[in-house]
Order: structure tokens, then sequence, then C-alpha cells
């Protein structure tokens, strides 16, 4: 055994490089089954962060089924979510042999790729505006011909000019033909139902009949109120006769399911909990198991939390934060749990008789599993990453509670650092990690970028602040009205709650965020609690937020601080850009050049207000990046600038990364905006010297992960379908 040896935190000898935690994982989502045969998306950080769709077949053998020149992925709502579906096509002897549909993410046309054909077709119009019709959470259509899904349409520039993504979309459901004949009619895209702001999960019954949805409209949220549709399913025309089964402005509906012809399983949080539900066509709804968990991670377009089996029992993810499946019996009634040894799901697919999901643990990957419902027991299929680090290198969290400000509960994990080698003296430095959404969540499995720095010396404590999705809707409605306050105390209150169990630094607090996440690291950056903090793309300046933000979210804020224009001096009170002179410690600004949640003007303002009061900075841009990093090299270059930032403010040196320099007065300032000071990222080492790119962690990668994530997460980030979500 190694002797243990005393060294500065931040400074420990670790082997995780910022290449390893970028490069060398794959993103995994959205797997669907049907027999043998398996069919997942998969990003690929080092390749531009482009997405393919992965299939396995009955023997075992992989195949990507996308090539480079094509990246699988949907801007609907502009987070995006389920991008592809396999469809059956009868061959010879009608043999069922399926293919894919999937949007493509530069035009955002559906394509269809046949079971052995050379290159996908597509199946869509071309759009008067580029990208201009967007399609997600695709359906089979009963007839096996046709496809179901949401569709995003944004009109055609005018004649000035005006883009037209800078317009409201209009959205409806829409019966798409898998023949290809729209592609080149648009006449033969029908429009099944249309006249509300936002649509989800549409869903065919199995006989045909009828189409289930969810719909809302401004200025709610799909998490503050939604309502269960169901109309009657033409062949050739609009749904009619259509009717609401469940929901309203004050419930949140998600996910239905067709039990049989005409019966639906949802989930409703009418108890103040995402429980799960059985509705008729007529009739009162029966809560199915009423729990105080959560049977979901919240909202994403084409999340499956649960799914229906043969024998008509349901497998679900349950939980708070993090959610595990369970089998529920209609017959008895009960609902039991499956001890699979993996303590994060998130996501299910069955084609009523297999099983697969997205899964991770703490010291596991992400990982796409086949799940024996009868023993509980997983086979691996594939792996998020294949090499992994020892695991004395790896933290193991600790699930606590902490008392808020008023006796409040705050949810939290505690990364404590971790290293098979090495101690620290005294208390260490630690870092408070604030997720985006706000309405999201952050998850306890295994993230190499917390490793990133628990393994240097530097403590991680990861806050599901009063907002966050898992613990309930009354949790989650502690943030009306109260964002910019109520996360702001609560990431203040688990920092304090360390110092005073004594395993944390007082002297050596940071926090950090991405999207709403940045907003809540630069309100605590007012206190007196930390000393320094980094907000990725975060938001500065509410008032431009709710003038420039996209239409998903243009009202989002009416709920987290209040309607415009009655509360315009709450939106400056609290926007960051306005509460500079209360900015006392260094910050990190972290932005992608081509962001459309959050716009690098509000990094370049903040800066330079940050300049005018002489206070130390650094802002690093990255082209072509929107809101999150897709690109390896910048997901790299961002998690070694963050420790680097560190190293400057709490007085250690981290071995093989880059230094940072850090601007406080405004020539510098000018210098860096004119590009004299400015990183080139690809031209920037590893941590290990090799240079090479890398994937990245939760809040530095793009994914449709729930908004202001996540969603998201959530294939989080997985992913994917990580909660939450981020803006």
């Amino acid at each position: 055994m190694t002797d243990r040896v005393t060294a500065p935190y931040g400074a420990w000898p670790s082997p995780i490089a910022a290449s390893d935690v970028a490069r060398g994982e794959r993103r995994l989502g959205h797997p669907s089954v049907a027999g043998d045969e398996i069919w997942w998306e998969e990003s690929r950080p080092d390749e531009g962060g482009r997405t393919t769709v992965m299939h396995r077949d009955s023997e075992g053998a992989l195949t990507e089924l996308l090539g480079p020149e094509w990246d699988a992925g949907t801007r609907v709502h502009e987070y995006g979510g389920r991008s592809f579906l396999p469809v059956p096509r009868r061959g010879d002897k009608a043999i069922t042999r399926y293919g894919i549909v999937f949007a493509n993410r530069v035009d955002q046309r559906l394509y269809l790729l046949a079971e052995g054909a050379a290159a996908p077709v597509p199946i869509t119009p071309e759009p008067e505006a580029p990208s201009g019709l967007r399609y997600a959470d695709p359906a089979l259509g009963a007839d096996g011909e046709s496809l179901v899904c949401v569709q995003e349409r944004f009109p055609a520039p005018d004649a000035a000019g005006q883009d037209a993504h800078k317009t409201r979309p209009v959205r409806s459901v829409v019966s798409i033909p898998l023949s290809g004949s729209a592609a080149e009619d648009p006449g033969a895209v029908t429009e099944l139902v249309s006249g509300a702001d936002f649509y989800a999960a549409p869903s065919p019954a199995p006989d045909g009949r009828h189409l289930a949805w969810i719909s809302w409209n401004h200025p709610r949220m799909p998490w503050d109120g939604t309502e269960l549709r169901v109309g009657l399913l033409h062949a050739d025309g609009p749904v009619t006769d259509a009717y609401t089964l469940k929901g309203g402005v004050a419930e949140s509906v998600l996910s239905p399911l067709w039990r049989d012809s005409t019966t639906l399983a949802f989930l409703s949080d009418w108890s103040g909990w995402w429980n799960l539900y059985e509705i008729g066509l007529t009739g009162p709804a029966i809560a199915l198991y009423p729990a105080e968990e959560e049977f979901t991670h919240g909202f994403s377009l084409g999340m499956q939390p649960y799914r229906r089996l043969d024998d008509g029992r349901l497998v679900a993810l349950h939980g708070h934060a993090d959610l595990t499946p369970s089998v529920y019996d209609p017959d008895t009634a009960e609902l039991s749990p499956l001890e699979t040894g993996l303590e994060s799901w998130q996501t299910l697919s069955s084609d009523g008789a297999t099983v697969v999901g997205l899964a991770a643990g703490t010291h596991t990957p992400q990982s796409l599993v086949r799940l024996d419902i009868g023993s509980g027991r997983t086979e691996v299929l594939r792996r998020s990453r294949e090499d992994l680090p020892e695991a004395g290198y790896l933290p193991t969290p600790r699930t606590t509670e902490f008392s808020g400000r008023y006796g409040g509960t705050v949810h939290a994990a505690v990364y404590p650092p971790a290293h098979p080698g090495a101690d620290g003296e005294g208390p260490a430095p630690y870092v408070v990690w604030v997720h985006g959404g706000p309405v999201a969540k952050a998850l306890g499995s295994l993230d190499l970028a917390k490793a990133y720095f628990t393994s240097r010396g530097i403590g991680v404590v990861d806050v599901n602040h009063g907002g966050s999705i898992g613990f309930g809707r009354t949790y989650r409605e502690r943030l009306h009205g109260q964002w910019g306050v109520v996360d702001v105390e609560d990431a203040t209150a688990a920092a304090r709650a360390l110092v005073e169990e004594g395993v944390a630094d007082p002297e050596r607090l940071a926090v950090r965020g991405g999207s709403a996440g940045g907003l809540t690291t630069l309100l605590a950056l007012c206190g007196d609690t930390f000393a320094c903090g980094t907000s990725s793309w975060g938001v500065t300046d509410l008032l431009r937020l709710a003038a420039e933000t996209h239409d998903f979210e243009s009202r989002y804020l009416d709920g987290l601080v209040g309607p415009l224009p009655g509360y315009a001096a709450t939106y400056r009170e609290r926007s960051p850009i306005n509460r500079v002179a209360d900015l006392a410690a260094p910050v990190l600004i972290l932005q992608g050049t081509d962001d459309p949640v959050v716009p690098p003007t509000q990094a370049r303002a903040l800066a330079s207000g940050l300049a005018e009061r002489s206070i130390r900075h650094a802002l690093l841009e990255f082209d072509g990046e929107g809101h999150g990093l897709r690109s390896a090299a910048n997901q790299q270059r961002a998690l070694e600038a963050e420790l680097a930032f560190y190293g400057e403010v709490f007085g250690f040196t981290p071995p093989g990364v880059p230094p940072i320099e850090l601007v406080a007065d405004r020539a510098a300032e000018d210098r860096r905006a004119d590009g004299g000071d400015r990183p080139d990222a690809a031209a920037e080492s590893s941590a290990d010297g090799s240079g090479e790119q890398g994937e990245a962690d939760a809040d530095l990668v793009a994914e449709p992960l729930p908004p202001l994530d996540g969603h998201g997460g959530a294939e989080n980030r997985p992913a994917g379908e990580q909660a939450g979500r981020r803006a």
C-alpha cells in the first residue's frame, strides 16, 4: 500500500486530466427496443459534439447508422429532446425490417434511413425559412405507415428581411407519411391538432381511433400546469371532438401512455407529487400508487419514465433526485423495487417483453442496460466511457439536508476530496455547484468533472435548492417569485453548513453555475460567503433575458420573478448586471458566441461592469458554441480555466494546467475584447500535456436539458436525459 503524503489542497497530483473528462465520454440518449434489436442516440464531443444513432442487433453487433456528415438533433423549444424513432418497414415475405426516422440538426428536416439504404432520404418538405420547420417527440401511427410528432413552424423572412427566428413560432401535432411523399408535397403533412402554444407526447391509441397529447399555454411552464387531451383520430384530417381528460393551470400532467385502446396511464402532480394515474375515455382518474415520491425527472420532449409490459404491469422509475426502477402490478396495487445496483436511472424503453434503460451509479458511468424484470439483474450493452480512473480517485457522495434560512430544508450531495495517496491539512476548499434550470435538479451519478476537482483536493457540494425537481410541487414552488433569492440563500446555507461542520475552509469557498445557475452564482457573490465564482453562460440581465430569449421561455420569468411591466423594478434589483457595485470577489465568465438562450451581450456587459469597478475577472468566449459547449476542445479549455482560476484565487498552482490571467481594469478589458488577450482554445495544452480534446461535465455540456437544462436534465446529461435540463 502506498504511503499517503500531505500536500496543499488543489495541487494534489491527479491522473484525471481535463481531456479525460471531455474526450473520454459518449453521451447516450433515448433508447428504443424491438425484440432483440436496440437503438439509441450517441453524442460525440470529439467530433464537434455531433449526435449519431447506434444500433445493436440480435447478435450483439454494434453499427453506427449515421455517418460524419449527419448530426441527429431537434431544436424544438431550442432545447430539443427525442429526435429519432425506429420504424418497421415490410420487406419480401412480410418480414419486418427496421429503419430509422431522425431530425437532422442542420436543416431540421426529418429523414428516413431504411435498412441497408446507402443514405437517408428526406420525408418532410424544405422549409421556407432555414431550419424553419422542426419536429420532435415522434410516435409511430397505428397504421405503421405514418409518423405523429410535434411540429414547430417559423414563418419565412418578410420583405424587409426580418429574421424569421426572431418571431414567435407556431406549434401543432402533425402526421407525416413514411412514404416520403411530403418531401415534395407539403400538403401531405396533415395537421392533427393546433391552437395551443405548446404540445408534447402525441400518442395514438393502439386501435388508431383516438389521439392523446399534452398541451399548455403561456405563461405556464410544463411543470406548472398542462392538460392531457384526447380526440378522435381520422385517416385524412384533423382530430375532432377533442376534450380534456385531466390537468389545468395548477396541475402538471405528463407522459401519457395507452394501457389499451380506451385507457391511459399518465403522471400528475395533483397530490403534490408526480405520481402514476389511470383514466378511461370517460370517468374519473384513479391514483395507482400514491407516494411522496416523483415518478419522473420532470419535463423533456420524448422522456419515458415508465413503460407498459405485455402482461399489463408497469415498470416505472421513482424516487427523489435520483430515480430507480420498480414494477407496478395492477392486480395487487403493489410497487415492487428492483435491486439493480445502479442508483440513478434516467429513462426506460420496452416493447412489452424486453426492457432497456439508461442508468448510472456513483462509481458507474452512464450505461445502456437490459433489465431483467424478474430478478432485477442488468446486462450492460454500452457504456458512456470505457476507462475509469482507480476507484480511490472517485468521490462518494453523501446525500444530506441542510437547514436554510428560516429553517427550510435544503437538499444537497457532498463530494469530499478523494485521493488514494494524498491528504491535506485542515478544512478543504469547497465549490458549491448550482444546477441550471432553475427548475431542474442535480443527480448523484458518476461525474468525472467533479472527480477532476475532488481528486486534486477541492471538495464539491451539489445543491438542489428550493425550486428543484424531485422533492414535490411545494418545494418547486418555493422559487415562485423568488428566483435570485431562495436559490442564493440555499447555496449560501450549504457552504456555511460545511464550514460549521469543520470540513470546509471559510476563506476558500467558491460557487459555480451555468445558465440560471450563473445568475445564482453572481448574486451569491454579492454576499460575504464566497471568495470567487464561475458563471457559465449565466443570466446577468433579467429584463434583457425577458426581451431576447426564445419563445419557450419567453414567459418563464412571469412565475420566477413576476409579470412585466409591473415587476420591472424587481427584475432590475435581481439582475447581476445592476449589482456589480456589490461584487467584490473575482469572477470567471464562460460564454458561447452563438447562445440563443442567454445572448453573449449579457456576458460582455458584465465584464465591462466588472472592469469599471476594478474587480478581477476573466471572460472566455467560445466561437460557434451555443447554450453550453459541444466541442471537446472547448469543454477541456473551460474545465482547465476553472481549475486555474481557483488556483489563482485560493493560492495553489495546479500542475500541468495553463495559467489564467485575471484583468481588473478597463484598459485590460478593452484589450481582451479586441482579441489581444483572447485564448485560443485549440492551442491550449491539456492538463496532462497531451493537447487532446475531451468531453465535459454536466454544466459544460450542451444537451436537451430542462430549460433556463434541463433538463433536465434530462438524459443527462446523461443527460441527454439528465435533468433539468438549463437556461
